[in-house]
C-alpha cells in the first residue's frame, strides 16, 4: 500500500467538505450541519474498511472498533489495552472553510509559496523555518481564500490511512482500537457529549498536533472571563455630566491590559489575557476574554488583574456597573498524564525507532485531550504535521502526514509488545 498516495488522497477529499464550526450556538449540536456531512462520509468509509460497531450518534460523535490483531510469532504482553485514536472534523470558526481549493505544490524547492487568491500572503520560509525540512517534499496549501483544514483533517486522514493499512497488511500487529471523530472542538465543545464509558478505551491520543515529532502532554489551564458594563444613556447633545458610556468603559478596560501579558507579546510558558469578543453600545457592553496559564495559581493572578482594572474604573466612575464573571474551561492535562507515564513515553519510543527526534511540548492552546484526561481517559496529543493552523497560510507536507501514520503503526506495535503498566 502506498501510504503517501492514500493519506494525500484522503486529505484532499476531506478538506473540500465545509465543516467550519460556529461559536455561540446553543440550540443545536454540532453547531453546523457540514460536520455531519463529513462524519457520514467517514462512517461509510469505516464500514468499507471492515470496522465494527460503526455508529454516528445524534450528537455527531462517530465511533468505531478495529478488533485486536496479533499475528502468530509476535511478541505480546499479558494484557493488551484498548487504545483510542481521536480527531475532530470541524475547522476554525473565524476563518472560512467553505469551498476550500487545495493546491499541491510538488517537489518544493525552497522559497516563498504563492497563494493565488492572496498574493500578499505568500508563505515565506523566513517566517516558516519548518519549510526547510521539507525541501523536495510535496506541500499542500489552500489557494489563500480560505484556510486549508489541516487542523484537524490531517489527523482524520492519518487515522483513516492507518486503518486502511491494517486492512491491506495482516502482518501488522495492533491492539483493539477505538476510533472517534468528534465535532465542535474549535468552539470548545468537542467533549460536551463525549461518553468515555461508551468509547471504552484505556488510553487515547488526539491526532491534532502540529510539527512532526511533537508529543504534547501539557496544556494551559483555561478560564473564560465575561465582563459586563452598564452605563447611563442620554442624548449626546445634552450628555455633559450625565452620560456614562458603556462602550468607552469597555475600551478603557481593554486598554489597561498589561502589554506583556497578551498573545501578541507572549510565548512559551508565559500567561496571557486575550480579549476576543466585544459587543454593545452606550447603555451596556460585553467583553469576553480568554485567561490562560499553565498553573491554577497563574490563572488566579490573571483574574486578579481583571478585578483590579474593574475596581480602578469604578473608582473613577462610580455610577457605572462592571461585573467580572469567570467560567472554567479546562485544566492542564499534565496533572493526569504524569500518573500514566507510558502513554507519553511510548510515542516517543515509537518516533525514535523511526529516526524521528521526539519533541515533548506544552500546548499554548486547547485540546479535547485535556478534558478527556480529567474525565478518566488519559489522552496526550500527537503531531498531525500541519503548520499555521487557523490561517489562510496553513500548510502541511505530505511527508509529514506519512510519517505521522508510520509513528502510529510503531506505537500500536509497542502496545501489543509491552501492554500498559499500571498507573
Amino acid at each position: 500500500m502506498d501510504l503517501r498516495k492514500d493519506v494525500l488522497e484522503r486529505f484532499l477529499r476531506y478538506v473540500k467538505v465545509d465543516t467550519q464550526s460556529k461559536d455561540g450556538v446553543e440550540d443545536r449540536y454540532p453547531s453546523t450541519p457540514g460536520q455531519l456531512d463529513l462524519s457520514r462520509m467517514l462512517a461509510e468509509e469505516l464500514r468499507v474498511l471492515g470496522l465494527e460497531d460503526v455508529e454516528l450518534d445524534k450528537n455527531g460523535y462517530l465511533f468505531a472498533t478495529l478488533p485486536e490483531r496479533v499475528p502468530a510469532g509476535t511478541k505480546r504482553a499479558a494484557r493488551i489495552p484498548t487504545v483510542g485514536l481521536l480527531a475532530h472534523v470541524d475547522t476554525y470558526h473565524e476563518v472560512s472553510g467553505k469551498d476550500v481549493k487545495p493546491i499541491l505544490h510538488r517537489d518544493y524547492r525552497g522559497g516563498p509559496i504563492a497563494l493565488p487568491a492572496a498574493p500578499d500572503k505568500a508563505i515565506d520560509p523566513e517566517q516558516n523555518p519548518e519549510l526547510k525540512a521539507f525541501v523536495g517534499d510535496d506541500i499542500v496549501t489552500s489557494d489563500g481564500s480560505t484556510l486549508l483544514g489541516a487542523d484537524d483533517k490531517a489527523g482524520v486522514a492519518e487515522i483513516m490511512t492507518l486503518l486502511a493499512l491494517y486492512r491491506a497488511d495482516p502482518s501488522l500487529p495492533h491492539p483493539r482500537l477505538r476510533v472517534g471523530f468528534t465535532p465542535d472542538e474549535e468552539v470548545g465543545g468537542g467533549t460536551k457529549f463525549f461518553d468515555v464509558k461508551k468509547f471504552g478505551a484505556d488510553v487515547a491520543y488526539t491526532q491534532d498536533g502540529s510539527g512532526v515529532g511533537e508529543v504534547e502532554d501539557e496544556t494551559f489551564c483555561a478560564d473564560t472571563a465575561v465582563v459586563t458594563f452598564e452605563g447611563i444613556d442620554v442624548h449626546p447633545g445634552y450628555a455633559r455630566a450625565k452620560m456614562v458610556n458603556a462602550a468607552r468603559l469597555a475600551a478603557a478596560f481593554v486598554a489597561r491590559f498589561p502589554g506583556d501579558a497578551v498573545p501578541e507579546t507572549t510565548d512559551g510558558r508565559q500567561d496571557y489575557l486575550h480579549p476576543f469578543q466585544l459587543t454593545g453600545g452606550v447603555t451596556s457592553a460585553r467583553l469576553t476574554c480568554l485567561v490562560r496559564s499553565f498553573s491554577e495559581d497563574g490563572l488566579r493572578r490573571m483574574e486578579t488583574v481583571l478585578e483590579k482594572i474593574r475596581d480602578e474604573l469604578l473608582a473613577a466612575e462610580p455610577r457605572a456597573r462592571i461585573r467580572v464573571e469567570v467560567k472554567e474551561s479546562y485544566r492542564n492535562m499534565k496533572a493526569v498524564l504524569d500518573h500514566h507515564p507510558a502513554v507519553v513515553t511510548y510515542p516517543e519510543d515509537a518516533m525514535r525507532a523511526l529516526g524521528v527526534t521526539p519533541v515533548r511540548k506544552a500546548i499554548r492552546g486547547g485540546t479535547d485531550g485535556a478534558r478527556l484526561s480529567f474525565m478518566g481517559l488519559p489522552t496526550p496529543n500527537l503531531s498531525a504535521g500541519g503548520y499555521n493552523f487557523h490561517s489562510v497560510q496553513e500548510w502541511v507536507a505530505v511527508g509529514g502526514m506519512t510519517r505521522a501514520v508510520e509513528v502510529l503503526v510503531a506505537l500500536m506495535r509497542l502496545y501489543v509488545e509491552r501492554g500498559l503498566p499500571p498507573a
